[in-house]
């Protein structure tokens, strides 16, 4: 076939005869084929973009603040008992069983001798009390997420932040009356307290073992200050008794959180194991028994020492071995031992004979 310029479209002629509809039909059916495979394949897509963004998200979010519980029984009290139960009254004999054991040394009872004791041990419960608000109120948000904690005036909203703050002002200020007001000068030992427990507050706390020695240690200002309202001079014996002894109700209390809420509401139960506290239990039993017996050696008359000491030696052990047993084997008796100490047959009956021991000693001595 030849060819000009005047037909240029002639080389077009065999696709037509081909039919155009022919190409097209292959056509189509590539382009709805590829539509298809991008379709099943956007889901796919989708998912592995969201899976490769997932890790942009920030992991340590603080968790929502957790809300006020209702107290256990249902029905909340008045804002009187609330603000009662803010300072834990059950915890106030702390006070009466350490403070008076400056009683034991004195030898001539001085005038004025029970006023200022009491002096001493108001002075401490008002200190305690201020400690118990500061705490709750720190603590709040924390002790919301505790089994038992939760309950607690303030975590459970009995009391609102303003009125523990108001509620712990006046505290302060009765506190600082009592401690200027006073019949003794020396209240040192109730400032070094507080400062104490603002550090251990805002803290260490969370520091293992600081934090027991630290509580131990404010059970110790208590018998300083009880000296010195006594007029009496301070035994390094049995301050150091009562100091290994607090260390024991305070490691019993931790070991007793440890049975029964973990460690995620104090951080510093991640330093201790429950075998190692019992292993430092009963070190302090062994000094706690020890010193007492060696300050009763020195303290009560020549004539009635021995006495003193190999009766108190059974009262002693029984005490010790009864508290290791509820702690240990009755399990749940850990967490409050000041209720121990008041509520259990055993150890009140205990308590009660080995005053009577220790009450007619001192009588005789000062005869």
């Amino acid at each position: 076939m030849t060819t000009n310029a005047d037909q240029p479209l002639d080389t077009a002629i065999p696709l037509e005869t081909a039919g155009p509809l022919d190409t097209a039909r292959p056509l189509d059916t590539a382009m709805a084929r590829d539509a298809a495979i991008a379709r099943d394949t956007a889901v796919p897509l989708d998912t592995a973009l969201a899976r490769d963004t997932a890790p942009l998200r920030i992991p340590d979010q603080p968790p929502p603040a957790p809300q006020p519980a209702a107290p256990p029984d249902g029905r909340r009290r008045g804002l009187p008992r609330a603000l009662l139960a803010l300072v834990r009254p059950g915890q106030l004999p702390k006070n009466l069983l350490v403070v008076p054991l400056a009683l034991l040394d004195t030898e001539a009872a001085p005038a004025g001798l029970l006023p200022r004791i009491a002096w001493a041990i108001v002075l401490f419960t008002l200190a305690s009390s201020l400690v118990y608000v500061w705490n709750d109120l720190h603590d709040r948000d924390r002790d919301r997420r505790h089994p038992t904690k939760r309950h607690r005036p303030i975590a459970s909203g009995e009391v609102g932040v303003p009125a523990a703050v108001v509620f712990g002002t006046v505290l302060a200020l009765a506190l600082v009356a009592a401690a200027l007001l006073g019949p003794v000068t020396a209240w040192w030992p109730v400032a070094v307290y507080l400062c104490l427990n603002v550090a251990y507050s805002r803290g260490l706390k969370h520091v293992p073992l600081l934090d027991v020695f630290l509580v131990a240690a404010g059970f110790a200002l208590r018998v300083v200050q009880g000296h010195l309202a006594a007029g009496t001079g301070i035994r390094g014996w049995m301050l150091v008794s009562v100091f290994s002894l607090c260390l024991i109700f305070v490691l019993g209390k931790r070991r007793h959180e440890m049975d029964t809420g973990g460690v995620s509401h104090r951080p510093a139960l991640r330093g201790y194991s429950v075998q190692y506290l019992d292993h430092l239990i009963v070190l302090c039993s062994g000094v706690t028994i020890t010193t007492f017996l060696i300050h009763l050696q020195q303290s009560v008359g020549a004539g009635l020492a021995d006495l003193a000491v190999f009766g108190s030696a059974p009262f002693a052990l029984f005490a010790m071995a009864r508290y290791l047993q509820l702690l240990q084997v009755h399990s749940g008796h850990g967490g409050e031992p000041t209720r121990i100490l008041v509520r259990d047959r055993a150890m009140v009956v205990n308590s009660l004979l080995w005053a009577l021991l220790l009450g007619g000693t001192l009588l005789a001595t000062h005869r």
